[in-house]
């Protein structure tokens, strides 16, 4: 936002999903500091039932004008041509990619990490766009291992990350996306929740309940050794939860607590 403001821009204009942590954080945060924003929302049939949305609500309350396209549309985010037409459609508007993933956004993430974190022996975040993960990876200290955990299906992401200017101390864990993005099991839920109760900490179901779910799975199946210090960034979400109740009840699964 500082970058925009430097550029005389006063509208936002970025890409989500109906429950994207990074929508929710846009609108949040254009409102705080002034400006206009703009969301395009991957799922034309939101159209018609988005109110019925938390995160979109919360989103559109806070200001944010909201557009809903396609699968084949959204695909389009990062198309210079479509950039351009979204532009002249829009006014003058700075655009954000989807995530916040650009270097900016994968500079901020350079200062998750802090000074007594040196100590770990490992750094473990869940993967959305990559650019959390690329800006630990940067800026973790000379022996320290980081390991991803996908929310996605799919073998993009490691390229995806490279691009981001991502040092050689990384690896991705891809087996526990749960069927894929925004995908839900009833064991996933019962997981999260026991692991609030047991620990008071909650866990939203897109992102930080999959690497908490895999990391003590791993940790359960020796995959570390003996005695090593590991530490789990919760990169938040917890928005998400509520209309994920929702779905899971009309699919007749456990829900989560709230």
């Amino acid at each position: 936002m500082r970058e925009a403001e430097e550029q005389g821009y006063k509208t936002l204009l970025t890409f989500g999903g109906a429950y994207s942590n990074h929508i929710a954080a846009t609108a949040f945060a254009a409102n705080k500091h002034g400006f206009r924003s703009i969301g395009i929302i991957r799922g034309q049939e939101l159209a018609r039932t988005w109110k019925q949305n938390p995160t979109l609500t919360a989103a559109a309350e806070m200001g944010m004008q909201l557009e809903f396209v396609g699968r084949d549309v959204y695909r389009l985010r990062a198309d210079t041509d479509y950039l351009e037409e979204a532009k002249a459609r829009y006014g003058e508007v700075y655009v954000v990619p989807e995530g916040g993933t650009n270097e900016l956004g994968v500079k901020g993430c350079e200062e998750i990490l802090q000074v007594g974190d040196a100590g770990f022996d490992l750094i473990c975040c869940s993967v959305g766009t990559g650019g959390t993960l690329a800006g630990i990876s940067r800026s973790a200290s000379p022996g320290l291992k980081v390991l991803g955990f996908p929310a996605l299906k799919g073998d993009f992401q490691g390229k995806e990350i490279q691009a981001l200017g991502s040092r050689d101390n990384w690896s991705l864990a891809g087996s526990y996306h749960f069927g894929g993005y925004g995908r839900v099991t009833a064991a996933l839920v019962h997981f999260i929740n026991d692991f609030r109760e047991k620990t008071g900490i909650p866990l939203d179901p897109i992102y930080t309940g999959k690497m908490m779910f895999g990391l003590l799975d791993m940790i359960e199946k020796g995959d570390f050794e003996k005695g090593m210090h590991l530490l789990a960034i919760h990169t938040g979400g917890l928005q998400g939860i509520i209309g994920m109740n929702g779905i899971l009840r009309k699919k007749n699964l456990p829900l989560l607590e709230v």
